[in-house]
């Protein structure tokens, strides 16, 4: 097999993330033809089919897995040489892509970014949120050097820089009956109030369900939204109550303008905020020395 090049491993991967070669053509600025051609051409070196196509759209066979993950291991060694070449030519601009929970921007922006941009002034940022299933998908696929989520699963694709303990909690109007509790059941909230919770996705609410099921209790939250925001905003306007980890509304508390219970269910007590990369990856000089920064600034990762 001759050695794939650049073009081919880039409407390759092009082809992956659109999911067809209409969608990547577009993507790539250049005819359907093009793309069709090179990836035939991509196979006929490989010597096996990368897609199975049906009508809608393409997926991966066990070859195609295999390309693209030698795909993104080039384009890590790329970028990776490319920092190193800038270093040489001291270059000190580096851009670090990074993806995380809503409810850890507040604490990264002012314990984590806040503070490292003072040491290192000219390394830009780029930066998204997400689920935790965004997270993951975004680290392991090569999209973000950094990720940073709540509870995420087990993905040996991923591997954890940090890890921290951060329990599920209540997160009550002042003066809501619950407060009154040192510590509450799940089931007990469920049943006895309305409440507003995280869209699919999100680690809180996949803890919630596994919970509640394992209680045989329906979940059903009058409001449903993928922004911690909102969340904070139904509590404090009385509307009922939402689940969220203390670090989520640290702000909120040290106004007083909310309060928050433990949830003792044993599940939600041992749940953890987790510092991502991906696994087996070389990381560039500028993304290990943030990670490891953001791993000891950050308040969601002080024990």
């Amino acid at each position: 097999m001759e050695t794939l090049d650049a073009k081919a491993l880039r409407m390759f991967t092009a082809v992956v993330r659109t999911g067809s070669i209409r969608s990547a053509a577009e993507h790539l600025h250049v005819a359907a033809s093009v793309v069709s051609r090179q990836i035939a051409e991509t196979e006929k070196n490989v010597g096996l089919p990368l897609f199975e196509r049906s009508s809608r759209g393409v997926g991966l066979t066990d070859a195609g897995r295999l390309v693209l993950e030698h795909a993104q291991r080039v384009i890590e060694d790329n970028n990776l040489l490319s920092e190193q070449l800038d270093q040489l030519r001291s270059v000190q601009q580096a851009r670090i892509r990074i993806c995380c929970g809503e409810g850890f921007l507040g604490d990264m922006i002012e314990h984590g970014l806040k503070s490292f941009v003072k040491i290192y002034p000219t390394v830009a940022y780029s930066l998204t949120l997400g689920s935790t299933d965004d997270v993951l998908d975004t680290v392991a696929n090569g999209d973000t050097d950094i990720g940073i989520a709540y509870n995420p699963v087990i993905d040996t694709r991923i591997r954890s820089l940090a890890i921290s303990r951060q329990p599920l909690c209540l997160v009550a109007p002042n003066g809501h009956p619950l407060q009154e509790r040192k510590t509450v059941l799940l089931r007990d909230c469920l049943a006895e109030c309305r409440y507003a919770l995280l869209s699919k996705g999100h680690g809180v609410t996949q803890l919630v369900g596994r919970v509640a099921a394992d209680c045989g209790v329906a979940v059903a939250p009058l409001v449903e939204t993928p922004s911690i925001d909102v969340l904070r905003r139904f509590v404090m306007a009385g509307l009922g109550v939402t689940f969220l980890p203390h670090f989520a509304v640290t702000t909120e508390l040290t106004r007083s303008a909310l309060g928050v219970v433990e949830l003792s269910d044993p599940l939600l007590s041992q749940a953890s905020a987790h510092l991502l990369v991906k696994s087996r990856r070389r990381l560039p000089a500028s993304v290990e020395r943030l990670a490891s920064h953001l791993a000891v600034e950050m308040a969601a990762f002080k024990l």
